[in-house]
């Protein structure tokens, strides 16, 4: 963490050991702190019985790409933990921290690594099958179900156990062919699902969804982990979700967004 250095990635300020009576020893970290998180805030729209603004769901994916796109091409660490819970909002402004990284690893090819890995809700495909060499595009799976999640106000994959998450899944996706079966871990063998067809995005998300919005979320949860959508790509096809805003709402909006972004908050909206 010593070498994470981003606004969209939480910092740490100090480290130090600790022995218990057992002499058992712990490391600690010092984090900075950030008082909500983007699962509380779903749950505060959801108590009112609304859904994430819009504004927010744009913000917010906003962030974790940028974060992601840190963590993925500068450090080349992937996360492997991606969930509401772990995104962490400052409730003022808005600015989102990526924290967590307990999980994370930096993924080599040709070495293995372990599929039990990931929040089931957030878990992608791949490692449901039992992929042990997989790529950053996981992460990216789980930021394609976190997007959905905030746009709908529930989870979009449900799972009650890893098995029980496929079935979710395959029930909005429909059931992966060979060859996406192969492109998620090409040692997985069994091939005996009942075959069903996928569910319109559109008609999941409802009439007055953005189609900007569904796209981007069709594009980051696809079976074939190579043909996701990767952080920097999310991050110049944000151009969507846009809505109506008076004046007041887009200067408060580009005020906000300078603040916490290094570069060039203002094109943002530009697109």
């Amino acid at each position: 963490m010593q070498l994470l250095e981003h606004p969209n990635v939480v910092q740490l300020k100090h480290h130090f050991f600790s022995t218990t009576e057992r002499g058992e020893v712990y490391l600690n970290l010092v984090l900075e702190y950030v008082s909500e998180t983007v699962y509380r805030v779903a749950k505060y729209y959801c108590r009112l019985n609304q859904r994430v603004p819009i504004l927010y769901v744009k913000l917010y994916a906003y962030q974790m790409c940028r974060a992601l796109a840190y963590i993925h091409r500068v450090v080349g660490v992937c996360h492997r933990d991606i969930k509401p819970q772990n995104l962490l909002v400052n409730p003022h402004t808005h600015q989102l921290k990526l924290c967590d990284f307990g999980s994370a690893k930096k993924l080599v090819p040709g070495e293995p690594n372990i599929s039990y890995i990931c929040s089931r809700y957030y878990r992608a495909p791949e490692l449901i099958f039992g992929a042990t060499e997989y790529t950053t595009a996981i992460d990216i799976w789980s930021v394609g179900c976190v997007v959905a999640e905030l746009l709908i106000g529930q989870p979009l994959f449900p799972g009650e156990s890893g098995v029980d998450q496929l079935v979710e899944i395959i029930k909005i996706l429909g059931t992966p062919t060979r060859e996406e079966i192969r492109c998620m871990n090409p040692n997985y063998s069994e091939f005996k699902f009942p075959q069903i067809k996928a569910h319109p995005w559109h008609k999941l998300f409802g009439k007055r969804m953005p189609p900007e919005a569904v796209d981007l979320v069709s594009r980051l949860l696809q079976y074939s982990p190579n043909l996701r959508c990767t952080a920097v790509r999310m991050i110049l096809s944000l151009g969507y979700l846009n809505q109506p805003m008076n004046k007041s709402a887009q200067i408060h909006c580009l005020l906000t967004l300078k603040y916490i972004l290094w570069d060039g908050g203002s094109t943002f909206f530009s697109s």
